[in-house]
């Protein structure tokens, strides 16, 4: 039976030192059907000659500028040609076999919109990596963890998830994405730039009935904070921002009214905890995503009509949403560990 076709799309922001050195492990994937992409953000560090002078197999978009994560890829998927999308940080090292498993996995679930393998950390290879590790979900107050890390505390990996799980979201660090629910179901919103915008794709997912799985057989590791490191006022607003967008516009009306308005006082303790410690950046970070959010109340409204318009679920009926606070788990209870929490 012929493989399915697969684009692994890697978007590049002045990342050439991560090209060199990880894309040849996604050149000698051993995958037949495979279409390599590099889609060239803006960048100023001669990233794109790198790849047009040493990778000839590999097809080279360059765009004008940074688009960001989300219209840099949304322009780069227009070329690919795969019934399948791969997005890949260029700060991923993957194994040979790494997609086999997870395209086998697709096309015998056919309910299945994206997946994501293990995610491991490149520096300490027994152990999860935060953007990811081995699935991700969230709480009622929209804050995201994962299988193998809550908040900054990440497990050592002893197979403990080793079992394929449904999941609430994938990351995008290595996201494997069928493409015609992809249409289906809207592209990325580039109104998020960057940071929390797969949740949000996988937040309509699954509003639209369909569901998103981790497949640990699957392994890559990941560098991590190759663009914005983790302690970084631009991440930390880009973060709080997008996370209230997400809130707004994919829960319903009643549930946003309630919820909203309570995330917006944890992230000013928060807020206030960044100041104590003397991380005056991330302080005002958190403040302006609050007034950016608030400002635009309208639109993300709007959104939400439209979104809610669109879906076949009304509500997500399932233990993919962690009905208690994360935050009171781990900071208060003690709980570092995915295993620990009851769903």
């Amino acid at each position: 039976m012929k493989q399915p076709r697969v684009s692994v799309i890697i978007l590049n922001w002045n990342t050439k030192h991560f090209l060199e050195k990880f894309l040849p492990s996604v050149v000698q994937t051993n995958y037949q059907n495979l279409e390599i992409i590099v889609a060239d953000n803006g960048s100023t560090d001669g990233s794109a000659d790198f790849v047009r002078e040493n990778f000839k197999s590999v097809k080279l978009i360059t765009f004008d500028k940074n688009y960001g994560f989300c219209g840099g890829y949304n322009r780069a998927i227009e070329f690919a040609s795969g019934d399948y999308i791969v997005l890949l940080n260029s700060d991923v090292e993957v194994t040979p076999e790494w997609l086999n498993p997870i395209i086998n996995f697709m096309e015998e679930n056919k309910d299945v919109f994206a997946c994501q393998p293990k995610i491991l950390s490149y520096f300490e290879r027994n152990k999860f990596e935060y953007a990811g590790a081995c699935g991700g979900f969230i709480d009622k107050f929209g804050y995201p963890f994962c299988r193998g890390r809550i908040f900054f505390h990440t497990e050592e990996d002893m197979g403990q998830y080793d079992e394929i799980k449904q999941v609430f979201w994938a990351t995008g660090a290595c996201m494997v994405i069928r493409r015609n629910l992809l249409y289906e179901i809207g592209f990325l919103d580039e109104d998020f730039f960057a940071h929390m915008e797969e949740i949000d794709l996988c937040w309509r997912a699954n509003l639209h009935g369909y569901k998103i799985f981790c497949i640990p057989q699957s392994k890559v590791y990941h560098v991590g904070g190759g663009t914005l490191p983790k302690a970084n006022p631009r991440k930390t607003f880009l973060n709080h921002r997008n996370s209230l967008i997400m809130l707004e516009k994919n829960l319903t009306f009643p549930d946003a009214l309630l919820i909203i308005p309570i995330r917006l006082f944890l992230d000013i303790i928060s807020a206030i905890v960044y100041l104590l410690k003397g991380s005056v950046g991330d302080f005002f970070a958190v403040l302006k995503a609050h007034f950016i959010f608030l400002i635009a109340q309208p639109k993300w409204i709007i959104k939400r009509i439209r979104n809610r318009k669109k879906i076949k679920k009304k509500k997500i009926n399932n233990n993919l949403i962690f009905k208690k606070s994360i935050v009171i788990e781990y900071f208060i209870l003690g709980k570092k560990k995915f295993s620990e929490l009851k769903f």
